[in-house]
């Protein structure tokens, strides 16, 4: 069941957002070579609670971090601890934060260091999928026009679309329906109305779209070990606009 969230509620996912936002300003700066995923998923969990919140996936289905690290071929949903990233590497972090019952979600992914123009060129084509995919959100839209707008893009230049995972709603739980798969699929494929939050969050790799769940049933890696990308923000359904409420810088690539 797809929740509609009224305009009280669209305002307190509103502020979840927002400290979101200014986590990533926090964290995103320490990715550097040398640096643990342990010691980011600390700085990120340290923020959130020392702003009266609760880090949204500490726990959630029994994942033990608040955060979210995923390098090179990792998709998503890498445990952080003792890796330290090195030069060339590329690093995705994805959070969430539910601030008195309401949730934000968003990802980036981040250079660590000087980086190929192979995974550059991955990089940019990645965020163009989600803006792209922000893009083909309108009330009255359906969900495969945000789908359309990812596979298009992401298969135009070359690459592999994680189909075993998807985008969300959220908002009122971390995940919620619909599903926002990032190709069209020939599943549900609701109207886009006012009061619905979506996390859109194009998943895409350099190489084959295939993946594969490691044994500690977490983290997600391709197949063919090439690197991968992945960029979420969480935005929300007005009536007479759509409010992107997620933000995060990146470098230009």
């Amino acid at each position: 069941m797809i929740r509609l969230k009224n305009a009280t509620q669209l305002d307190k996912i509103r502020q979840s957002c927002r400290l979101l936002s200014e986590l990533f300003v926090e964290v995103a700066p320490r990715v550097a070579p040398g640096v643990s995923t342990l010691e980011l998923d600390e700085a990120a969990r340290g923020f959130i609670l020392s702003h009266g919140a609760k880090p949204a996936f500490l726990g959630y289905e029994g994942y033990p971090a608040s955060l979210c690290v995923s390098v090179n071929e990792e998709v998503i949903h890498g445990i952080p601890g003792k890796r330290r990233l090195v030069e060339g590497d590329i690093v995705s972090l994805d959070c969430g934060i539910d601030l008195e019952g309401h949730f934000s979600d968003a990802a980036i992914t981040l250079p660590v260091g000087r980086v190929s123009e192979e995974a550059s060129r991955l990089m940019r084509v990645t965020r163009e999928c989600l803006e792209r995919a922000v893009a083909a959100v309108r009330p009255g839209g359906r969900i495969h026009d945000i789908a359309r707008a990812v596979y298009g893009h992401a298969t135009a230049n070359g690459y592999g679309v994680v189909r075993s995972y998807c985008g969300h709603g959220v908002g009122l739980a971390p995940h919620e329906d619909p599903q926002i798969p990032n190709y069209v699929s020939p599943g549900p494929n609701p109207r886009i109305v006012p009061g619905m939050v979506l996390a859109i969050e194009p998943m895409i790799n350099l190489g084959t779209d295939a993946v594969r769940l490691l044994d500690d049933d977490w983290t997600v890696v391709t197949l063919d070990k090439k690197i991968s990308a992945h960029y979420e923000h969480t935005v929300a359904v007005l009536e007479d606009r759509i409010e992107v409420l997620t933000s995060w810088k990146y470098p230009e690539s």
